[in-house]
């Protein structure tokens, strides 16, 4: 679930005219060393930025002073790309890498068959109508790699990196698609899955974990906090495309937090 770029104010151009300033470099320092982080984090950081280096310091445009970083990566085919949190709701900003858009990205730090295995978490995750798959199911696919097989103990470790590398998130032993794995790897997500990607029917992004609209013909997907902001307030919950009635429970919308999990 991404805006896949953040030239909505100022656009490329304009922004690449710009030049970067100590107040932008100490920000790309920042995010090379976080890789993610949430909105609030990234406007704090922005201030932080900006008193530093005695800078003007605009709260309200703070896509627009990442989209000037932004242009300026776009050389060495980097960006800062925007998206939003399927558990909370939230915006994140992460530094992604443009020039691989699979998982080759991630070849520095696994092997192949650690590469592999991912794949085949991915292939679990978009097969499957609730966006998770269990760590028993990983476990059986670790078995039919095509490359060296990997041991019950290596698999589990592996799962370990993958979660703190914020790659996947883990609850209750099951494993979903990290806010950076989705922001990262949406342009391979829908070239790679295009048959199985869906999208939410009020944002429009890439949708995992959702709510579905029961009626057989229509069979909309929600993200979780899309749901909750859309139904808030409102006494009979209906289906914003088909006006069936919303059979399950609405979410609370979630305030503005610093999550450590992403």
């Amino acid at each position: 679930m991404t805006t896949p770029t953040l030239a909505g104010y100022i656009g490329p151009s304009r922004a690449m005219s710009r030049p970067m300033g100590d107040s932008h470099r100490r920000f790309l320092q920042a995010m090379m060393a976080k890789g993610i982080i949430n909105e609030q984090e990234a406007r704090a950081l922005h201030r932080h930025c900006c008193d530093a280096h005695n800078a003007h310091c605009a709260p309200d445009r703070l896509d627009e002073f990442i989209d000037v970083i932004s242009s300026h990566l776009q050389p060495m085919f980097m960006q800062i790309r925007k998206g939003m949190s399927e558990e909370d709701g939230l915006p994140y900003y992460a530094l992604v890498n443009m020039a691989e858009t699979d998982v080759t990205r991630m070849s520095s730090d696994y092997a192949d068959n650690e590469l592999e295995l991912f794949r085949k978490t991915m292939d679990l995750i978009l097969g499957s109508e609730t966006g998770s798959v269990s760590s028993t199911d990983i476990l059986n696919s670790a078995d039919s790699l095509q490359t060296k097989k990997l041991k019950k103990s290596e698999t589990e470790h592996l799962l370990s990196r993958l979660v703190m590398d914020k790659w996947l998130n883990e609850k209750r032993g099951e494993y979903t698609l990290s806010t950076r794995c989705i922001i990262e790897m949406e342009p391979y997500i829908r070239t790679m899955y295009q048959d199985q990607v869906k999208l939410c029917h009020i944002c429009h992004n890439i949708v995992f974990q959702c709510q579905i609209c029961e009626n057989p013909t229509c069979g909309i997907k929600i993200h979780n906090p899309c749901v909750a902001r859309y139904f808030k307030g409102r006494a009979e919950p209906r289906c914003p495309a088909c006006d069936d009635f919303w059979p399950h429970e609405i979410p609370e919308v979630r305030r503005l937090q610093s999550q450590s999990r992403r």
